[in-house]
Formats: C-alpha cells, structure tokens, sequence
C-alpha cells in the first residue's frame, strides 16, 4: 500500500529540494498544488468528469526532421509559413496545446547562449536561420488561445557517433569527457554533476527568455537499451557512486536529481509554467514488482532506462505526466485499457495531473495489428478514459499526423469529443 502523498507548498518544495541533493539520496519531497494548465467546463469533451481539466494536446517533434521543418534548408518565410499552419491545425481539430520541440540533441531552436542552432533548420548544426522559430512560436500559439509548451530532451547529443560533424562551438567537443556513445549514438554522461547543470542551464536559457507554459521532457532519460552494449559511465560510478547498493540505484537518483531540480528552477524562474514527463508507459511490470502492471516484457522504465516514474507521481515532484500509451485496447502483451487504470490508480491522491499520450500516428499503418486500421480505436480510447476521473486529458502523437488525419482518426476523435472548447489558463 502506498505511503499518503505529503503535500508541501510548491515554493517550500523548490527550496527543500535542491537543499536535500546535497544531503541522503532520494530524499521525498512533494509541492503542493498549483494552478491546472487546461480548464474544460463541460462534460463529454475527453477530459475527465464536469470540471475538470482537459488537456487536448499534439507533439510537434523536429528531431531528424519528423514533423518540422519539412525539410532542412526551407527559407524563413517557409518555416514560418508550415510552423504557423500546424498551429492552425491544432485550433482546427479543437486542441489547446501544443508541446514544442526546441531542443531536439543538445542543440536550439533560438539564439541559444549555449548550444549551437539545430540543424533541422538549415541543414548545418550552427547556422543562423535568421529567424526565431520558438519566440515565434510562443506569440502565435497564444494569439490562438493555444498553450506553448517547450519540449527538451536532456541527454541526447547527436544520432550518430562523428564528434567532428556536430559544430565546433558544441559543448560536447569542448567537452569530450561529458560525452558517451551508445548504439551509434552520443549522450552526455547523466552521472556527471557538471553535465546535470550544464543541461539545465541549457534548457533554462529558453524558459528565462519566453514566455512558455510549460517545460516538457520526453522519454530519453538513460538510453534504451542495446542488445550486448553496455553504457560506458562505469569510471564516472566509481567516483559518485558510493553509498549505493547498485550502479541502477544511482543511475535512478542521478535522473531523481534531474527532474527535481528542474521543478525548483521551473517554479524559481517562470513560476507559472508547468513542469511535466512523457515517459514510456511501463513503470515495471507486475511479474517484477507486484506494484507494476499487468503487461508482459518489453521495456520497464525503472529499470532499463533508470526513471521511476511512478515515484515522480506519488511524490508530486511533477506538475503532470503523459504516459505514452502506444497499444491498443486489448493488446496481450500491454493492454491500454490495463494501463489507463494502473497510471489512474498511481496518479490518484498525488498532486500531479495525468494525461494520456495516445499513438495517433499507428492509425491507418497497415505494419500495425487490425486495432489500428479502424477509424474509432482512438476514440474509444478517450471514452474509456472517461471512466477514470483522474485522466485529465490526451496528448497525440505527432504534428503531421495530427494534420494528415489517417483513415480519418483524428476527424472521429474530434467529433466524438471535442465538441464544445476547452479553455487554457492564459
């Protein structure tokens, strides 16, 4: 049975937590209540009961390209032109908000202080693009009632292994000891102190300069992992692993580190904005820890990629969290509709808001199972999430799914739910 969620104020908890890194490991504190991101006034809109919140979300990934730019090298006018279209789009299929990706691998997408320009944009990691795509993006998503949330991943540095293509200002050849590389790609070294602050200090050049709602991780925490690849921080376990009963327990409190000094920043420098994690959607499985779920194999956070996600709930260190529920109702191996009630039951007393990462982009993928070929597999999703008041709301992967409406997924969500609008906080 879990312990009752200890409920601080968030301020008092910005202070406790970075003062508790410095004393025992995994040290509990939880912020109180703040502020919900999405108010929804009416029911029936795949948020959750009358008044709640309704989040009614879309990823725009720009890693390799995925969503935006189309392509690399597309003029300014161009960028801007397709950016503020995905922004319509949202308006257009009555979501509210809109998760940014800025900081695809240790790069920018502004006039960063500290990591190059991506080269997503102009093809070349370092070129000005001669525009503002995130400043841009935040003033035209709030002259749309849209919520602007920037979205970071941490630890990625490049999809390959040639230190000599990233650009020759990147930290990450400056500072070639914070770098590891692990199946073909590079990664700064979570266990190294310097690294946790610098990437801080990195993702906080944007959240002190715009005027975002929110700061949003992904999934990437410690690498998934390989088959016969081992991590290479063994050197950096030596020398900060100590007291530890294993290097997983460390690796656990080094990211444990991370999220909770990320939200005594958030709540220091931009106060209003939320803070919230889109992690895989298999704490552990109940096989390995009657806690966990009834799923079977397959990745478990807590123990592949060194996130306990479920602690970050019950502790209330996060604002929200969107578990990627990339299955389908009644998938043997990893059921939605069991997880939906196991995140319900996790979320349920803590002080941090769930919502549902939902995989809009397998609708209509012929590769995947007959689920996915129906029109109404997301929509039943969101109906089934009724009949969980803590599920507060959807989050769909990704942009340009969202925008090409496969077999018309999107189109039925939006009619079978999104009816009436839901509100933001702005």
């Amino acid at each position: 049975m879990s312990l009752p969620v200890r409920r601080l104020s968030r301020r008092a908890f910005a202070v406790a937590a970075v003062s508790a890194l410095t004393m025992a490991p995994r040290a509990s504190s939880a912020p109180g209540s703040r502020g919900t991101g999405t108010a929804e006034g009416t029911a029936g809109a795949g948020g959750g009961a009358a008044g709640t919140t309704a989040m009614r979300g879309m990823w725009l990934a720009t890693v390799a390209n995925r969503d935006w730019p189309s392509r690399p090298g597309l003029s300014g006018a161009e960028q801007r032109e397709d950016l503020v279209e995905y922004l319509d789009t949202a308006v257009k299929y009555g979501l509210n908000t809109v998760f940014f990706q800025v900081r695809p691998a240790a790069d920018a997408l502004w006039p960063s202080a500290y990591e190059p320009w991506s080269e997503c944009l102009t093809g070349v990691q370092g070129r000005d693009p001669g525009w503002d795509p995130l400043g841009t993006a935040v003033a035209e998503a709030h002259a749309r009632g849209l919520e602007l949330h920037a979205w970071f991943n941490p630890y990625r540095v490049a999809n390959h292994t040639d230190r000599s293509r990233l650009a020759a200002s990147h930290p990450a050849r400056k500072h070639p000891g914070w770098v590891v590389p692990y199946g073909g790609k590079l990664y700064y070294n979570p266990g190294l102190p310097e690294v946790r602050a610098f990437v801080q200090d990195a993702m906080f050049d944007a959240v002190g300069k715009y005027d975002v709602d929110g700061v949003h991780f992904d999934d990437y925490f410690y690498p998934y992992p390989v088959a016969g690849q081992s991590f290479g921080d063994a050197k950096t376990y030596a020398a900060f692993g100590g007291g530890f009963a294993s290097k997983a327990a460390w690796r656990r409190d080094n990211i444990d580190r991370l999220v909770r000094e990320t939200a005594a920043r958030v709540e220091k420098v931009r106060p209003a904005a939320r803070f919230g994690i889109s992690p895989f959607g298999v704490w552990r499985n109940s096989t390995t820890d009657p806690r966990g779920s009834r799923t079977q194999g397959g990745v478990q956070t807590y123990d592949d990629l060194y996130a306990d996600t479920r602690t970050w709930v019950r502790e209330g260190w996060i604002d929200y969290i969107v578990p990627q529920l990339y299955w389908h109702i009644g998938m043997a191996a990893a059921d939605y509709a069991e997880l939906l009630s196991w995140w319900s039951a996790t979320a349920a007393g803590s002080r941090t808001e769930l919502y549902i990462g939902e995989a809009l982009y397998k609708a209509g993928d012929t590769a995947q199972p007959a689920a996915w070929q129906k029109p109404g597999e997301l929509s039943r999703h969101l109906t089934l999430g009724k009949d969980h008041p803590q599920v507060r709301g959807h989050v769909f992967f990704g942009a340009r799914d969202v925008a090409a409406d496969p077999i018309g997924a999107m189109s039925r969500v939006a009619a079978d739910h999104y009816g009436k609008p839901a509100r933001t906080t702005r």
